[in-house]
């Protein structure tokens, strides 16, 4: 890793923050939709500016400019045991209503920018995520992941999904695989962990196609197919993610 690289909070300055929310923005602009799940658009943008200091940057030293994001939360009276389905979702949830000390760090998302990837900088920041867990006098770290190349199988359910494994016997999906190897414990899936339910009008202009009947459609980007229900009028999408935790 370049020396010319450094671990910053958003709380180092206004133009850092803003430069974060920029890069993650560019990394999740084509899955935009996934902003409309209740947790996302009520509590996101609030949490992290409430916990700035928990929101990581990796710096180029040279242009002073973030590669590479995570944000994350803190997590009260929290364990490894019985994490639910909501995943996500529920990390937020939880977030907002702290009851009691924090014990766990929630990990929200990682955001690299096309350009920067396969560079390591994704290990390089789950590195720092339990660097910041153990400063913060946390038992750990959990986090509902998405798992990268899921999308390219959205027919594939995702109990087997996480079963596979590449040619060299390890997880094959690449993402679960840098978690995995960075000390990542896979526990399972967490199968309503991003719940989007919106009017068919909000899927149509995502997706630029029209939905003439009820059933299962897939869509650019998303894990699983889309729910379109003519008789309710609304496109629901359960996205499944993948609890990991780490041990401080």
């Amino acid at each position: 890793m370049s020396a010319s690289l450094v671990i910053r909070t958003r709380a180092y300055s206004e133009e850092l923050r803003k430069a974060a929310e920029a890069i993650e923005q560019a990394a999740w602009s084509e899955l935009g939709f996934l902003n409309y799940t209740r947790a996302h658009y009520e509590n996101y943008a609030q949490l992290l500016d409430k916990y700035s200091d928990y929101q990581l940057c990796l710096v180029d030293r040279e242009t002073d400019y973030p590669v590479a994001v995570f944000n994350s939360v803190p997590l009260s009276n929290v364990g490894f045991d019985d994490l639910p389905q909501e995943g996500w979702d529920w990390v937020v949830e939880t977030a907002v209503r702290p009851k009691g000390p924090n014990t766990m760090l929630g990990g929200l998302a990682m955001s690299i920018p096309t350009v920067h990837r396969a560079k390591g900088y994704g290990r390089r920041m789950l590195r720092a995520m339990r660097e910041l867990a153990e400063s913060k006098g946390l038992r750990g770290v959990l986090a509902a992941v998405r798992p990268s190349s899921k999308a390219r199988h959205p027919w594939v359910g995702i109990d087997d999904y996480v079963t596979w494994t590449d040619g060299k016997g390890r997880a094959f999906d690449p993402w679960l695989r840098s978690h995995l190897s960075s000390g990542g414990k896979l526990v399972g899936p967490c199968r309503r962990s991003m719940v989007v339910e919106e009017p068919i009008a909000f899927w149509e202009t995502w997706s630029k196609r029209e939905y003439p009947q009820s059933g299962s459609y897939a869509i650019d980007g998303a894990l699983v197919p889309l729910e379109i229900d003519l008789d309710r009028g609304v496109g629901r999408y359960a996205e499944p993610n993948i609890w990991v935790t780490y041990a401080c």
